[in-house]
């Protein structure tokens, strides 16, 4: 499955729980560790497991699985890697705390309609 695909599913699984402010950045020209970055935030630590629950379910269902994930237990900020896409879920203080945005500015920001 191509990193689109797979990025397209993450970012449905996100929206299904819920996720606030979604983002997708496309690092593939400015980094070799993955094409997607996807943040996403959530309310609370158990709205933020829930959401990387839901990534992971989704995406088994096809067949693609978590080749690593960190954070889950504090549930601060989980990063899973799925080798060409990389999901971020955060609470919102470490959000705005690391700002991965800003960090990865040299990416491109793509919007989640372009993932329809």
């Amino acid at each position: 499955m191509e990193a689109k695909e797979i990025a397209k599913l993450a970012i449905e699984a996100l929206s299904d729980k819920k996720g606030e402010e979604i983002r997708i950045i496309d690092i593939s020209k400015v980094s070799v560790i993955a094409d997607y970055f996807i943040i996403a935030s959530g309310s609370n630590h158990n709205q933020v497991q829930a959401l990387c629950d839901s990534v992971q379910e989704k995406l088994g269902k096809t067949g693609i699985f978590v080749k690593q994930v960190e954070g889950y237990d504090t549930a601060n900020w989980i990063l899973m890697d799925f080798r060409d896409v990389i999901v971020h879920v955060f609470d919102k203080e470490n959000r705005l705390f690391y700002d991965l945005e800003r960090i990865w500015k040299d990416g491109t920001i793509l919007d989640a309609a372009d993932f329809q």
